[in-house]
């Protein structure tokens, strides 16, 4: 049984820790969150206890490792005081707003053999995990171009806007990261086009809500990426694998399969109503592949590294938008 430790009781560390409390081998024993009420709703919940100060969970025997779901700018303090106290960390991405601090983790995790995961969900979903195991093994040929789609429904509130870092950050950072682990490459160059076409005051807040990302791979296969931040027919996220012997698609998915044929038309179910509709179900799957991995498994999990490695992407990718021109990525190391 892993005993969990939850940083962060708001949205996505209330979805974690569901998925923690309903694992046969897992149990969520500590929450904290700055907000004690939020923490006390969450604990009641799953039967956690709640933690007044974040210390007292990494110097417990009785907390085998945690959960890091807070905001962005306390993922790095929680990330370091967690490799210090040596626990198997779950982190959201991305790591930091600040690539000096995400530098400053990285070079204390450099040669310890600690499992830290990042939260790319999107790996675990099922129609991209096939879709890019049957790429690497060969079935479609060389790949050519890997177009990565995802939009909508609707921006989030400017509140978050202001903290999230920005598009590329917040959102395209899934996109790069399955980008890097679909091709088995890291794009060595990066061109950036964005706008703010959904929500003027997204623009007032430093940020795009529309963006389209170009990268070159060292094999000379292209990679695009095109987020939006509103889809007026609902969520849209899609991938293409365009190779030399052929594609491999992973589609847009809908409520239902089912097709009705009347009339002279083709009616369809309607798309998901949000991004966590669609993607559900893997972050339950994430969160079993990362227990049974922390039970001597061996399972392939998105890593600090991948993490790093995807930032880096986004980092370049601003300085790209900032300077209308493509950008070399620098993949630095500690």
């Amino acid at each position: 049984m892993i005993r969990f430790a939850l940083f962060g009781a708001g949205f996505i560390g209330k979805v974690h820790a569901k998925n923690i409390h309903n694992h046969p081998n897992a149990k969520l024993t500590h929450v904290y969150d700055v907000n004690v009420e939020a923490a006390q709703q969450l604990s009641a919940q799953v039967g956690a206890t709640v933690v007044a100060n974040p210390d007292d969970i990494f110097a417990s025997a009785d907390v085998d490792a945690v959960a890091i779901c807070s905001s962005t700018n306390t993922h790095s303090d929680l990330l370091a005081a967690a490799i210090r106290a040596n626990k198997p960390i779950f982190c959201e991405k991305p790591i930091d707003l600040n690539i000096e601090r995400v530098k400053a983790v990285a070079t204390l995790l450099k040669g310890k053999d600690l499992p830290v995961v990042m939260g790319f969900s999107r790996r675990f979903d099922a129609d991209y995990a096939e879709a890019q195991r049957r790429y690497r093994a060969g079935e479609i040929g060389k790949l050519e171009i890997l177009q990565l789609t995802a939009r909508g429904p609707k921006p989030p509130a400017i509140s978050y806007v202001k903290v999230s870092g920005g598009q590329l950050r917040d959102q395209t950072i899934h996109y790069f990261d399955l980008a890097a682990w679909i091709a088995g490459e890291a794009p060595t160059e990066v061109y950036t086009s964005g706008a703010c076409l959904v929500d003027p005051a997204i623009g007032e807040a430093g940020d795009i809500d529309t963006a389209l990302v170009m990268m070159k791979l060292p094999s000379g296969a292209l990679v695009q990426i095109d987020n939006s931040r509103r889809a007026a027919y609902g969520y849209d996220e899609r991938i293409e694998i365009f190779a030399s012997e052929g594609m491999l698609e992973a589609g847009r998915k809908q409520l239902s399969d089912v097709r009705k044929y009347v009339n002279g038309r083709v009616e369809s179910a309607a798309m998901h109503a949000g991004w966590f509709e669609r993607i559900e179900v893997s972050f339950g799957t994430f969160i079993d592949a990362f227990v049974r991995s922390l039970h001597g498994e061996a399972i392939t999990m998105p890593t600090f590294w991948d993490g790093l490695r995807a930032q880096q992407m986004a980092e370049a990718a601003y300085q790209s938008l900032q300077t209308n021109q493509p950008v070399k990525v620098d993949y630095w190391l500690p």
